[in-house]
């Protein structure tokens, strides 16, 4: 399946090469092409528009006045009875509640000093095995 998936790919990259080929000649080709004169357009008739008519004055219109409102005789105001007092009850009291206490536990020390870094060898030590063989 894989040699497919390649082969298909092959192929279509060789198609997609001969296509710019035949591309570029035809460019090449039309390039070298003599030029053809362009043809001549005539130009256009003048059309001439007619005038426009004149915007005619309008009367301005006499707006009466408008009436006044009579006035509204008041409405008396009725008296309206007390509100009913209710009593509302007071909310018990919450029960106290004690936690016991927290056991203390003791924090780590923290060191005040740094420990120095160990030395690193800068000298490799020879394998025996992996050395060359003494010559004679």
């Amino acid at each position: 399946m894989a040699a497919f998936k390649h082969c298909f790919l092959l192929s279509m990259l060789v198609a997609l090469s001969m296509s710019s080929f035949q591309i570029s000649m035809a460019a090449r080709q039309l390039l070298q092409a003599p030029v053809a004169p362009l043809p001549t357009i005539p130009p256009l008739p003048k059309v001439t528009m007619p005038p426009l008519p004149s915007i005619p004055t309008l009367p301005k219109p006499t707006i009466p006045p408008l009436p006044s409102l009579p006035t509204q005789p008041s409405l008396p105001k009725p008296a309206l009875p007390p509100l009913p007092s209710t009593q509302i009850p007071s909310l018990p009291a919450a029960p106290k509640v004690t936690l016991p206490p927290l056991p203390s536990i003791p924090l780590p020390t923290i060191p005040t000093t740094i420990p120095s870094l160990p030395n690193i060898p800068t000298t490799i030590p020879t394998i025996p095995f992996l050395s060359p063989p003494p010559s004679n």
